[in-house]
């Protein structure tokens, strides 16, 4: 791949960004080896990189002096990244790492970039040009540790290495250069803190957690559940989702980015670094699938604590840290390729989405499935949201795609449909305690309000909400949950690609055509929604399809524009992956 892919104003497109983490935040690394994204100490912290998004925000470039084609991969098993720069003089391996700990994640941020000579000689320069974080803070450098350190408010960036010569370090920016050859070994090291001392460990130290960190990811790797088919698409998904799982809290972010647009025109940019019920239901579904045990209680966990708290008043998502976010600021920067708004902080808090009460007990139901049982502070808490789901799905809601407009939308009720399908099915096992004859009535009540307002004749197909002949794609995820797999579901699934189909590919619902690009997951739902139908060879036909649609090591966006196959929305895009891993295993017929 050619190297020189920024526009005239910094960007590079968002196919061009591989994903490292650490249990705690997500680093973006380009094609170019510029670091582009990276919050620290938190996936939700004001970010100190932020090229990504404008691009005076900050950056850690590293990469030949001289022009050079780029190959890259990441290491087996893992989140560890390696890149090979070619040029006219010779080759170099840079591998990027955030490093993890002995015993798991470090209690500070360990952002390394080790460079190995392979052949020949190649000039490396590099820039560590920190940002404002989103307007909070100008940066200094600081040098009186010995070792310069660049400062932001609370946040502190030392800069360490091994033979990478350093050149300058003053104003804003730390720089140097340095010469490769056959064999030899150099460092360009970073190390975090907020609010807190900075440690400044030994060079070497941090060289060797890259090779300790990549051995952390392989075991994880290693003990994953999964060995069929489209196995490297699945484990590099899942890999993926485990940087979207918060460490320290248990918590999974949607995605690892703010305000990469859906579309071209503007207006669409949303903040995805906080945890929804929803996509946290979606993955834990993925996961408990593929065998991971560990993430899943621990988010089982989080997600239960924080509804506890929440009461009735459910909320469709928090912080990581499980606190109510508090509205939304839009820091004064441009957005990637001047397509704004910046934000910072999500409009969603406090919206109706009935969908919520389905995705908390198809959680529970798969903890439970899985072999696990509840506890009875757990067990009074579901009881009482059953009660209430009862009550409130006959109200109008946001959606699952969380709109301003409240309707009766046809996949808020099989949420419902499905939780009350679960608490009965839970009862069954001893795991729930209640009024089950009225959950079972309530739950038969919502199936026949589908069948008889939720239904097109003329369309004949599922529809968006009664009275409309607007089509859904959320549907898909009811054949998935056992609604209804027969003739019906069969027939909307055709009439979802014939008005929202672009190739392989889907839009959301009616309209989005004009609007955005397609949704990555509304196609792998597609794919899992025919096995269910049981028209199984026109799944794997779509799968075939989809698999290479993920960029050069398999990251995957929130949507990819049909035309060209650009991504656009934010990335990596959780919702996307867990979708492809569902997909798979639907595929391969796991339960």
């Amino acid at each position: 791949m050619d190297g020189a892919l920024r526009d005239d104003a910094g960007f590079v497109d968002l196919r061009s960004y591989a994903a490292i983490g650490d249990g705690r935040t997500v680093a973006l690394v380009a094609l170019d080896g510029s670091i582009d994204w990276y919050p620290t100490p938190d996936l939700d912290s004001a970010p100190a990189f932020a090229r990504l998004l404008d691009a005076e925000e900050g950056f850690l470039s590293l990469a030949p002096t001289a022009p050079f084609s780029v190959e890259r991969r990441y290491a087996d098993g893992s989140n560890v990244l390696e890149t090979t720069y070619t040029t006219a003089g010779g080759t170099v391996r840079v591998t990027d790492s955030l490093n993890t700990g002995v015993a798991g994640r470090l209690p500070w941020g360990e952002l390394a970039r080790r460079v190995d000579g392979l052949t020949g000689s190649v000039e490396m320069a590099w820039s560590v040009a920190p940002g404002t974080c989103f307007g909070g803070a100008s940066p200094w450098v600081d040098t009186g540790a010995g070792h310069p350190i660049l400062r932001i408010d609370g946040v502190a960036l030392g800069i360490l290495g091994i033979d990478h010569g350093v050149r300058h370090a003053g104003g804003r920016t730390v720089t140097g250069v340095f010469t490769t050859s056959p064999q030899s070994r150099h460092l360009v090291a970073v190390v975090s803190t907020h609010g807190e001392p900075l440690p400044l460990p030994d060079p070497q130290t941090i060289d060797d957690g890259v090779d300790r960190t990549i051995a952390n990811w392989q075991s994880w790797s290693d003990a994953f559940g999964y060995d069929g088919q489209y196995r490297h698409a699945v484990l590099r998904s899942a890999l993926t989702l485990k940087l979207l799982l918060h460490s320290p809290s248990g918590s999974i972010a949607a995605a690892a980015t703010t305000s990469l647009p859906e579309s071209l025109a503007g207006g669409k940019n949303w903040d995805y670094r906080y945890a929804w019920v929803r996509d946290t239901a979606y993955t834990l579904h993925a996961l408990t699938r593929a065998g991971i045990r560990e993430e899943v209680h621990a988010a089982v966990s989080w997600m239960l604590k924080n509804l506890r708290a929440q009461g009735a008043d459910l909320e469709v998502f928090t912080g990581l840290n499980g606190d109510i976010p508090e509205g939304t600021r839009r820091p004064d920067l441009t957005g990637w390729r001047g397509i704004g708004p910046v934000v910072d902080g999500n409009p969603a808090a406090g919206q109706l989405q009935l969908g919520v009460f389905g995705d908390i007990f198809d959680i529970v139901w798969q903890y439970v499935q899985a072999g696990h049982a509840l506890d009875p502070a757990t067990m009074r808490q579901l009881a009482d949201l059953a009660d209430l789901a009862c009550d409130v799905w006959q109200r109008r809601d946001a959606g699952m795609w969380e709109l301003p407009e409240e309707r009766h939308y046809v996949t808020s009720k099989l949420g419902c449909w499905n939780a009350l399908r679960c608490a009965v099915l839970l009862a069954d096992r001893g795991q729930l305690q209640g009024p089950v004859e009225r959950w079972a009535s309530e739950r038969d009540r919502i199936r026949d309000w589908v069948h008889e307002h939720g239904w097109s004749e003329e369309r004949q197909s599922y529809i968006w909400y009664p009275g409309s002949t607007e089509l859904d794609a959320s549907i898909l995820l009811h054949a998935m949950s056992g609604f209804d797999t027969g003739p019906r579901m069969s027939s909307t699934l055709d009439a979802l690609r014939a008005e929202l189909g672009a190739g392989p590919l889907l839009y959301r619902y009616s309209g989005m055509q004009e609007e955005e690009a397609t949704f990555v997951a509304c196609a792998y739902w597609m794919v899992s929604a025919l096995v269910a139908v049981g028209r199984r060879g026109e799944a794997v036909h779509l799968m075939e399809e989809l698999v290479p649609l993920a960029n050069d090591v398999g990251i995957m966006a929130e949507m990819i524009e049909p035309s060209d196959g650009a991504f656009l929305g934010n990335l990596p895009q959780g919702l996307s992956h867990l979708a492809l891993i569902v997909a798979a295993l639907t595929l391969s017929g796991e339960s």
